[in-house]
């Protein structure tokens, strides 16, 4: 059911300097961005190898370390051959989704919950058309 993790995510507090700390310290790739619905920089994919991500989201300020927005952990992104067996399988196992299935702005399909404490967790369903599968 579960193939991989297919990406981890961290806000960052300065999106140079965490790439130059990821692509040019570490020789990850930078692959692409996406933009939020007001077309304003939201998030920049790094590609670690073949189908492995880091997710860096803009935005991220040292404030209370439960507010989601602070820099560091993000989630965790478990990729799933099929999205509608997965739901039907937590869903049996009276796990609670966070956020039903959806397709996101990279054309994946992806659901989300929260392990025992608040951890966000996303599984994501590639499409053949992602940037990710693309790249």
């Amino acid at each position: 059911m579960i193939k991989r993790i297919g990406h981890t995510a961290y806000t960052v507090a300065n999106m140079e300097e965490s790439l130059t700390f990821y692509c040019d310290y570490l020789g990850f790739e930078k692959l692409f961005e996406l933009n939020n619905p007001e077309g304003e920089p939201w998030i920049v994919y790094v590609k670690v190898c073949e189908g492995q991500f880091i997710e860096l989201f803009y935005g991220g300020e040292k404030r209370n370390p439960t507010d989601e927005s602070t820099i560091g952990y993000q989630h965790l992104c478990l990729e799933v051959d099929d999205m509608n067996k997965l739901v039907t399988d937590l869903k049996a196992k009276g796990v609670t989704l966070d956020v039903e299935p959806q397709q996101g702005l990279d054309k994946n399909y992806q659901c989300w919950v929260k392990d025992p404490d608040g951890n966000r967790i996303e599984f994501m369903e590639l499409h053949p058309e992602s940037p990710q599968v693309k790249g």
